[in-house]
Order: C-alpha cells, then structure tokens, then sequence
C-alpha cells in the first residue's frame, strides 16, 4: 500500500483520488508515520447488466425502412 506524506497528499489529491477510484488503498503519513488511510467508498449499486429487457420488447424488422416524406429536411433543418 503507497504511502505519501500530508504535503504531498494536500498537494495532489485530485490525482489520489483518481487512484483511489481505480481501487488503490493510500496510507497519508506525518514524519513517516502513517495517521489515516485514503480508500474508495462501494457507490452501494450493482452495475447495470446489458439485456434485461431481452423478450419483453419486439422490434419489427422493417421499423427504420419506412422515412416519412418531407423527413429529411426537417432533419436538415434542425442541424
């Protein structure tokens, strides 16, 4: 576990803290001695799971052939 003393902690926290969301356990340390301990909180949510509508919806194979006339400029308009 990475030790950095109150300075350089003060210093750089915002790159600590990256280091820290990437799952790293920093020690801060005054005069060499360790005083706290810098960790990630859980976010308390599972990640979400691709598929969890998987047969609950029905998408025609033809539901984007179909452009209404006029569609295109309207589209051209806007950008």
């Amino acid at each position: 576990m990475p030790q950095v003393n109150i300075h350089n902690a003060k210093t750089n926290l915002s790159k600590l803290l990256a280091r820290v969301e990437r799952g790293e356990e920093i020690v801060i340390a005054r005069a060499g001695k360790p005083v706290a301990k810098l960790v990630g909180i859980a976010s308390g949510r599972e990640p979400r799971k691709p598929g969890g509508m998987e047969g609950r919806v029905w998408v025609a194979d033809d539901f984007d052939t179909y452009i209404p006339e006029g569609f295109e400029d309207y589209v051209a308009d806007r950008s």
